[in-house]
């Protein structure tokens, strides 16, 4: 009895690394906001990039979820900053899927924020700067009329592999109140003059606006979880060849455009003798002899780099899925 109470404790205990291991991985690109962009400036006085806040917030609530692996924003920054896309790459699923292959996730999500400020038909008009003596966030109509704030996103999951849209998911929120669109927070965020708003805090979610932001960035999350089920599943079989080693690190001739994704662990072998029939010639086996394991750690096009520990590897010793 008591054993089989151990088995089931172990059982319980390995279940979610079970789990864990099969989420599929993601990242989330910086929404595009150019179709708001004049409403963003009246509310906030200046050119503020709300497409980035959006992002963190779904980054932090697809995390919190724990439906996905997601993956590490500075990770995705560096390397849109070393392939130089630009803001308006933000929407495109060919250069998502693109980035997406570089960092060696399953699929890279991209949106669009369609709509952001109060709920009447006034688009456009002027807003004063953040720090202003009405209510501390703005000296413009937008931060004087009262009014319940409306924010609509929308994102698309889309395949590293194919660039195809494998999910598609729209949300709204709205406040539950009226009231100045960032007023009542309490005050105002340190450097909200600038570009540099912080969307993320506890004072922008007190607003009305960080309100309705955070239920439409809910909705579209847990729209997305749903979908996580009905992905594909793609068992890709890596093959490849040891291309250089150093010390305990190895570089192999073969990277995302092959499906190799950082966090993989790769056998390496070393092909041996071969067995032939002594009538025809004809080769019946070659052995194999599995030297170690390599655990990927960057990922490129067409090569991958990772940390190796076994028997001394060499140049051209082959590389593949270790089962």
């Amino acid at each position: 009895m008591s054993k089989l109470l151990g088995m089931t404790v172990l059982l319980f205990a390995l279940a979610p690394f079970g789990w864990a291991q099969n989420k599929k991985r993601v990242a989330v690109m910086d929404f595009d906001y150019a179709t708001v962009r004049s409403n963003v400036a009246a509310v906030f006085g200046t050119d503020t990039d709300v497409g980035k806040g959006i992002a963190d917030l779904m980054v932090t609530r697809l995390v919190n979820d724990g439906v996905y692996s997601v993956i590490e924003r500075k990770a995705l920054d560096k390397i849109i900053s070393e392939q130089n896309f630009s803001n308006s790459d933000r929407a495109n699923a060919d250069t998502a899927a693109k980035i997406g292959r570089i960092l060696g996730v399953d699929a890279i999500i991209v949106g669009s924020i369609t709509q952001f400020g109060r709920d009447d038909k006034s688009q456009g008009v002027g807003g004063g700067a953040l720090g202003g003596l009405t209510g501390r966030f703005g000296g413009g109509k937008f931060g004087k009329r009262e009014a319940k704030a409306v924010v609509g996103i929308s994102a698309r999951m889309v395949s590293t592999e194919t660039a195809e849209i494998l999910a598609a998911a729209e949300g709204k929120g709205e406040s539950k109140r009226s009231g100045l669109l960032l007023g009542g927070a309490g005050g105002s965020d340190s450097g909200a003059g600038g570009g540099g708003y912080n969307m993320s805090s506890k004072n922008f979610a007190d607003t009305i606006l960080g309100e309705a932001v955070g239920q439409a960035v809910t909705d579209v999350a847990k729209q997305l979880d749903d979908k996580a089920a009905s992905l594909p599943t793609q068992a890709l079989q890596i093959s490849g060849l040891v291309a250089d080693v150093s010390g305990n690190t190895l570089i192999l001739n073969v990277g995302s455009k092959a499906g190799v994704k950082v966090g993989d662990h790769l056998g390496v072998f070393r092909q041996g003798r071969q067995i032939k029939d002594p009538a025809t010639g004809k080769v019946l086996k070659t052995i194999v002899t599995k030297l170690g394991d390599v655990t990927i750690a960057e990922v490129e096009d067409t090569s991958a780099t990772g940390t190796y520990t076994g028997e001394a590897p060499k140049v051209g010793d082959s590389v593949r899925n270790s089962q």
